[in-house]
Order: structure tokens, then C-alpha cells, then sequence
């Protein structure tokens, strides 16, 4: 045997040995170990699978609900509408729920779910923004212009998405109050956004139309 394959075959032999005496002290430990890592994966997944079934099935609950509105099936469908609480579409079902309300006269109970959808900071943006929104087209045939402007003004800034109904929501608020200099600000500047739909600036110019005499006064 040559000195080269005796030193690798004594030092293979005390790697084993130190080896044994690692396994001896941190065995059981490393064994632990290993079970715990194995848990905490099957815990995620199952977790995640958990998450994906409720909400398949509050998926589910949210269109049968829809289904029953279809079907003027009004107070199945508000109850339908409650049931659904897992996030995401909970939101969508109060905003469902909200609506049906307010198209049954029952606004008070629809603006106040939409200002609770709204207030809610766990909400996201977007829905918050819509409840806002949605609550101020309720009111807007009854609500002083005030209220509107305090609950969506901010949302008519150029740099919001919401600008184009806002602006005509407030424009029709003020036309509504025969605030004609004021309405007449807001349509200016609908027909002023490039950005604006066509849809919208081809109302807005008919709006522009009717407020320009009363705008200019006797």
C-alpha cells in the first residue's frame, strides 16, 4: 500500500469517527429538526389549500347570490349577499348588497354600507374609492352640494382615475342647486381632459349647451 492510499484510508476512518461522535450529540436534534422543517412546509401548503377551497366556494356563494338577483329574487339575495364573507369577495357582496338596497328606496342602509366598505383600511384602494363614489351618486338627488364635494371633491383631482364622474356627478349636483357658474366649471373641465371618454364629453357638451345662457344671465 502506498503512503498516498494510507493517509486517505486513516483519514476516511477519522472522518467517520467524528462524524459518529456529531451523530451521537446532535443526532436526535438534526432529527427534530427535519421533522419540524417537514411540518411547517405541510403547514403552508395545507394552509394555502385552505385558502384556495374557502375561497373557490365563496366564489361560489357570490355568483349564486347574482343568480338570485337575475332571478328578482331580492331578499334571498341579500341574505345570499351576507353569507359571503371571505376576503375579496365579501367586498364585492357588500357592494352588491349596497346596491340592491339602494334600487329597493332603502338608501340610508346603502350609503351606510358603503361608508363602512369605505372607511375600512383593510379594503383595498380601489373598492374604497367606488364605495365613495357609489355612496355620493346615491345622495346625489337629495344631499347638499357640500356633502358630495366633501365625500369624493379630492377624486375630481386631474391626477385621479375617478375625475370623469366625479366632475360630472358635482357638475350635476350644482345644476341640480342652480349652481349654473359652478357646473359649468366642472363640465369646462371634463371638455378640457384629453383623457376624457366620448361618451362623457359628448354629454358634457350638451350639458355646456344648456348652461351657457344661464351661465351669461338675463
Amino acid at each position: 500500500m502506498s503512503d498516498d492510499s494510507l493517509f486517505r484510508e486513516v483519514d476516511e476512518e477519522v472522518r467517520q469517527e467524528q462524524f459518529k461522535k456529531l451523530w451521537a450529540r446532535y443526532g436526535n436534534a438534526l432529527i427534530a429538526l427535519v421533522v419540524l422543517l417537514i411540518l411547517a412546509v405541510a403547514g403552508v401548503e395545507g394552509w394555502r389549500y385552505w385558502q384556495i377551497k374557502q375561497s373557490e366556494a365563496a366564489g361560489d356563494r357570490f355568483f349564486a347570490a347574482a343568480e338570485l338577483v337575475a332571478g328578482d329574487k331580492t331578499d334571498e339575495a341579500l341574505r345570499a349577499f351576507q353569507d359571503v364573507t371571505n376576503s375579496g369577495f365579501a367586498e364585492l357582496a357588500k357592494l352588491r348588497e349596497a346596491a340592491l338596497l339602494n334600487a329597493e328606496g332603502k338608501s340610508d342602509e346603502a350609503v351606510a354600507i358603503y361608508d363602512k366598505l369605505a372607511g375600512d383600511v383593510t379594503v383595498d384602494q380601489s373598492l374604497r374609492d367606488l364605495a365613495r363614489v357609489r355612496a355620493a351618486l346615491v345622495l346625489a338627488d337629495k344631499a347638499p352640494y357640500e356633502e358630495i364635494e366633501r365625500r369624493v371633491g379630492d377624486l375630481a383631482q386631474p391626477d385621479s382615475a375617478w375625475r370623469h364622474v366625479v366632475r360630472e356627478l358635482l357638475a350635476s349636483v350644482q345644476f341640480r342647486l342652480k349652481d349654473y357658474k359652478g357646473a359649468d366649471q366642472q363640465v369646462q373641465n371634463i371638455l378640457g381632459d384629453p383623457a376624457a371618454p366620448p361618451a362623457l364629453r359628448q354629454r358634457a357638451q350638451t350639458m355646456a349647451q344648456v348652461l351657457q345662457p344661464l351661465v351669461a344671465g338675463p
